[in-house]
């Protein structure tokens, strides 16, 4: 079987329009005033398709979409306007992103694998003295670089099958 982009973009429209955006509590309308030509739920289809062709400038991205997904989204905004609503649209894509994790088998899991990198603030003493960071950053040992550190540490939680949770 083989799925193309506009199966996957229309599968994604409706489970968003259906199941998502309702249970999130966010309207279809939006905001207040003239709603807008291209809807939230089109923008958050558009960013996916983007990911998923791998297309990471804007501008490459508005052409391509013209060119192949023109039928499906006849409101594609110009490059300047597809920023300011991807912009916008941040925290309505936070939102959907951690629903469609959490609709994945492995996110029930209770298995959690846990890594973590040294992020280093200072290498002087003068510095961490004076650093703004002196009350939250410690020292610590970085096996695998096989040095000391003054900083902080970045962990990463996720499935056995590498879906970062939080």
């Amino acid at each position: 079987m083989k799925t193309d982009l506009n199966t996957l973009l229309t599968t994604l429209y409706v489970h968003l329009d259906d199941r998502i955006i309702p249970a999130l509590g966010f309207s279809r309308r939006g905001r207040p005033g003239r709603p807008p030509a291209l809807t939230d739920i089109e923008l958050l289809c558009l960013v996916v398709a983007q990911h998923l062709v791998g297309i990471a400038s804007d501008r490459k991205w508005i052409r391509y979409a013209n060119k192949h997904l023109r039928s499906m989204f006849p409101n594609l905004p110009q490059q300047s306007g597809w920023g300011k609503r991807v912009r916008q649209a941040t925290g309505l894509l936070s939102a959907v992103i951690t629903e469609l994790a959490r609709d994945t088998p492995s996110w029930g899991e209770i298995t959690r694998l846990i890594d973590s990198t040294p992020v280093p603030c200072g290498k002087s003493r003068e510095t961490v003295k004076r650093s703004n960071l002196a009350g939250h950053a410690g020292y610590g040992y970085c096996a695998s670089h096989s040095r000391y550190f003054w900083g902080f540490r970045l962990y990463l939680i996720c499935t056995p099958d590498g879906m970062p949770v939080v």
